[in-house]
């Protein structure tokens, strides 16, 4: 099955507390294309020979993925830090010189270096390709020099993140949830397992100077307008029975259901296999990408916790002031095991929305294919990053874990975090 978007609706907007907390930040997802302009510089390519160390750029693209794939990290975030400090490393390697020579293997050493080190079970086939990789450049000394940068860059930046908070045991630190009331996140049937990822909001960000920056402010009140609008609307589509959510959309929940990084490295990938660009524009890219989407999950999960709001299944079986209880509903897909508010998956696609049109433009450089694990056989065609982040947003409505207002603020919350710190990538020699 293969779905085409052409347009996309933009996000509705705030209400209450929430919009009054945030209505002076300049910068929304809806304004996405403003950034291109802005962040020209951003977007410049730099390097030797455009185009022409494309391919061993998509090879250790696909060996990163397959490398922190295999490791399974139990929450995405340590995945993505992984991501994070490989390709940091290696985009300051790379800088150090426009030879190809030096290039190839200073990108290939650095990445190597990081990747063992975070991914130690994986050391015998990072070997294994870094010999073919270094094979294919020439005795001399602008290799040599590159092997040292790698080596070099990559200890230096796995020193620099010692202790960061995004190891699987800080980022699952215990949590222990407040007393039943309306509105407060409990754990959510079929398992009622522990709350995870509680300590993630606490985790050192790259270039946010307080976790809490963006900080959303409170969700609507449980007698709000939007709430009630948000709550009928994820009880009617996101329910596993539902009888209006249409083939389509579900198949957009299918689509979006595992970590939201799976599809973006699809999308990256894509990007990087334009060969109008160099490996040191890629490199900076890549990891641009990995670190604001990594900041803007720190951002959302700190918010989390802070609020600690209920999710849908709680809030249709329990019932509140006004809305009466449905003991039996159960959503399309099972609930994950922590607060609601606001959207994980929305803040991660506000902020890799703004970091795209930052690099490329706001649309596509062609149309993209993408494809998801959860959803065999359905390919989803992109043209412009606002249909990806808009697909996000519906798909959590409809696999009826959230509530539309979380997805749209979650997005927001995510574009502000993107917005401070595309200007301040140049702190991390990514431009």
């Amino acid at each position: 099955m293969t779905i085409r978007r052409s347009t996309a609706r933009h996000f509705a907007p705030r209400a209450g507390a929430v919009l009054a907390a945030v209505a002076a930040v300049a910068l929304s997802v809806v304004s996405a294309s403003s950034a291109s302009a802005r962040y020209a510089h951003i977007g410049a390519s730099h390097g030797h020979s455009a185009g022409s160390l494309t391919p061993v750029v998509l090879q250790w693209y696909d060996i990163t993925n397959s490398t922190i794939t295999d490791a399974a990290f139990p929450q995405p975030v340590t995945g993505s830090n992984a991501w994070d400090v490989s390709w940091v490393a290696a985009a300051h390697a790379a800088a150090g010189s426009r030879n190809p020579d030096y290039q190839v293997a200073a990108f290939a050493q650095a990445l190597h270096d990081a990747l063992v080190s975070l991914v130690p079970s994986q050391a015998s086939a990072l070997d294994s390709d870094l010999t073919t990789t270094l094979a294919t450049v020439p005795d001399g000394p602008a290799k040599s020099a590159g092997i040292a940068a790698g080596q070099q860059q990559a200890a230096a930046e796995i020193a620099a993140r010692q202790n960061d908070g995004l190891d699987t045991a800080s980022v699952d630190t215990p949590f222990t949830p407040p007393p039943p009331a309306p509105g407060v996140w409990q754990p959510t049937p079929p398992a009622f397992g522990p709350a995870v990822r509680a300590g993630e909001g606490n985790a050192t960000p790259f270039l946010l100077t307080a976790n809490n920056e963006f900080d959303p402010g409170p969700p609507p009140s449980l007698t709000s307008q939007t709430y009630l609008q948000s709550l009928a609307e994820t009880e009617s589509y996101g329910a596993v029975d539902s009888t209006v959510r249409t083939p389509q959309e579900t198949d957009v929940a299918l689509f979006w259901e595992p970590a939201i990084n799976i599809q973006y490295i699809e999308i990256v990938r894509a990007i990087i296999a334009d060969t109008n660009h160099s490996l040191d524009w890629d490199t900076r890219f890549v990891a641009a990408f990995q670190v604001v989407t990594t900041d803007a999950q720190i951002s959302i999960y700190n918010a989390k916790y802070k609020y600690v709001r209920w999710r849908p299944v709680t809030a249709i079986r329990e019932g509140s002031p006004g809305v009466t209880a449905d003991p039996t509903w159960t959503p399309y897909f099972t609930t994950p095991s922590y607060p609601e508010y606001p959207s994980g998956h929305g803040g991660y696609a506000g902020a890799a929305q703004q970091v795209l049109t930052a690099f490329v433009g706001p649309f596509a450089p062609a149309p993209i294919s993408v494809t998801s694990p959860t959803d065999p056989g359905s390919t989803h065609v992109y043209t412009d990053w606002a249909q990806v982040t808009q697909e996000v947003i519906n798909a959590r409505v409809w696999e009826g874990i959230h509530f539309r207002f979380s997805d749209d603020i979650g997005a927001r919350q995510g574009a502000e975090v993107a917005d401070y710190e595309l200007p301040r990538l140049g702190s991390l020699g990514l431009y």
